[in-house]
C-alpha cells in the first residue's frame, strides 16, 4: 500500500468513526429528557460520512453492483414516503467494510453505557430527568414505575436489555457461569424498578441462551439451540404479520360485540400484549394494520406504535419489509455456517423483541445491532467479495482494459 493510499484510508476511516459517534449520541439523546431541534440536519452530516468512506474504500464490481441495487431501493423509498433511513442504512452497511467490527462495536457498548449512566446520575442529582413516574399504564390501576432520566420506565428497561444484548455479544464467551447469574439478578432488579414485562423476560431469555452458548462445549446442543432460535424469529414476523391483518377484531369485539372463537383469541392475545394490539384500531384508518400496507408504503404512515415488525412494513412498505427480512434470513444462516453463535443470538434476540416493541426500527440506525452484523458480513454472505478492487472512480479505466 503506497502513501496516498493509506492516507485515504485512515481519513475514510476517521470519517466512518465519526458517522458512528454521532448516531450513537443521538440515541444518547434521544433517550434523554432533551429535545434535539435539528436532528434531521444531523442525520445528513452521518450519511455524508459514511459516504465520504464508501467513496474512498475499494469495492468489487459485484460490491458496486450491489450497493446501486440497494441504493436504487433507499431512492424510490425516499421517493413513495419522504423517509430517508434506508438510503442512510444502506450506505452505512457499505461503508463498513474494512472496519474491525468489534472494535466498532467496542466503542457503542462503551458509549452507550456511558451515555445511560450520565442520563440515570443526572435524574438521581435532580439536575434533569424524573426519577419515577405516577400514572396509570393501561394495567387497571395507578403506577409508580421508575423511569430514571429516560421518560418512560419501558425505555429504561429497553436500554438495559440493549446494553446487556451488546455486551453478552463482545464478551459472552469470555465469561464465566456466575457473570450470567449476576446479569439475571440485576435483570429482576430493574424489573422491580420499571414493571416491564416483555423487556424483563426477553432479557432474562437473551442471557440464558448466551449462556447455554458460551459455557455448553457440545456443538450439537448449541445448533439445535440456535435452530430453535431461528424458528423464534421465524415465528415473530409471521405473527406480527397475522397481528396487522387481524387487528381488527379487537375493534369488533370492543364495539361490535363480536365474541367468535377465533374473535377472542385475538382479544386474550391483546391482553398479553398489554394493549398494543387495540392501539392499532384506535384511530380512524387502523393505521398499522394490514389495510394501510402499500408496496412502498407513503408520507401519510407517519404513526407511531409500538410492535417494530408491524412498524417496519408500515412506514417503509411491503417490498422493502420482505428485503430487509429476507437478508436477515441470509444472514442467519451464514451466521449458522459460519458457527458465529453470537450473531445469531443478536438476531434472535432483536427479532422477538420486536413483535412487542418498536426500538430498533426507528429513525436511529445505532438503535439496530443487526445493521453493525451486515456491514461485518454482507460482501461475504452475498459471496460478492473479490481480489479485483477499485476506487470507483478507476471503473472507467477498469472498462477499457476489458474492450
Amino acid at each position: 500500500m503506497d502513501r496516498k493510499e493509506k492516507f485515504i484510508n485512515q481519513i475514510s476511516n476517521i470519517m466512518f468513526y465519526a458517522g458512528i459517534t454521532i448516531e450513537v449520541l443521538l440515541v444518547i439523546i434521544d433517550k434523554s429528557v432533551f429535545i434535539n431541534p435539528v436532528e434531521g440536519q444531523i442525520f445528513r452530516i452521518t450519511f455524508l460520512l459514511f459516504l465520504t468512506k464508501v467513496c474512498f474504500t475499494k469495492y468489487s464490481m459485484k460490491e458496486y453492483t450491489a450497493i446501486f441495487l440497494f441504493g436504487v431501493l433507499g431512492v424510490l423509498s425516499y421517493f413513495y414516503t419522504g423517509r430517508n433511513e434506508i438510503l442512510r442504512l444502506v450506505i452505512m452497511v457499505a461503508a463498513c467494510k474494512n472496519v474491525d467490527m468489534k472494535k466498532c462495536l467496542k466503542l457503542v457498548f462503551y458509549m452507550m453505557l456511558t451515555g445511560c449512566a450520565v442520563i440515570i446520575l443526572l435524574s438521581m442529582l435532580g439536575i434533569c430527568g424524573e426519577i419515577a413516574l405516577t400514572q396509570e399504564y393501561g394495567r387497571g390501576g395507578v403506577e409508580t414505575r421508575y423511569v430514571l432520566g429516560m421518560g418512560h420506565p419501558n425505555a429504561l428497561h429497553c436500554m438495559f436489555w440493549a446494553l446487556v444484548l451488546l455486551g453478552l455479544y463482545l464478551y459472552a464467551e469470555k465469561m464465566k457461569w456466575y457473570c450470567f447469574i449476576l446479569l439475571f439478578i440485576i435483570n429482576h432488579f430493574f424489573f422491580l424498578l420499571t414493571g416491564s414485562k416483555t423487556s424483563f423476560l426477553v432479557t432474562a431469555l437473551t442471557v440464558l441462551l448466551a449462556m447455554i452458548l458460551a459455557v455448553f462445549k457440545n456443538q450439537i446442543f448449541k445448533k439445535l439451540c440456535v435452530l430453535a432460535g431461528y424458528l423464534a424469529t421465524v415465528f415473530s414476523v409471521g405473527i406480527s404479520v397475522v397481528v396487522a391483518a387481524q387487528a381488527y377484531r379487537v375493534y369488533n369485539y370492543v364495539w361490535h360485540g363480536d365474541t367468535t372463537k377465533i374473535t377472542m383469541f385475538f382479544v386474550k392475545l391483546n391482553d398479553i400484549f398489554n394493549g398494543r394490539i387495540r392501539i392499532l384500531v384506535e384511530n380512524d384508518r387502523f393505521e398499522g394494520t394490514t389495510r394501510t400496507w402499500s408496496l412502498f408504503s407513503r408520507p401519510e404512515n407517519n404513526y407511531f406504535f409500538d410492535m417494530g415488525w408491524i412498524r417496519l412494513f408500515y412506514w417503509f412498505g411491503i417490498i422493502p419489509g420482505c428485503v430487509f427480512v429476507a437478508v436477515v434470513f441470509v444472514l442467519m444462516i451464514y451466521s449458522y455456517k459460519k458457527q458465529d453463535y453470537m450473531a445469531a443470538l443478536v438476531v434472535i434476540s432483536v427479532s422477538v423483541y420486536s413483535v412487542i416493541e418498536a426500538h430498533v426500527f426507528s429513525d436511529y440506525l445505532a438503535r439496530n445491532y443487526i445493521f453493525f452484523l451486515l456491514g461485518m458480513y454482507w460482501n461475504q454472505m452475498f459471496c460478492l467479495s473479490s481480489s479485483e478492487e477499485r476506487y470507483w472512480w478507476k471503473i472507467p479505466e477498469h472498462i477499457k482494459e476489458l474492450k
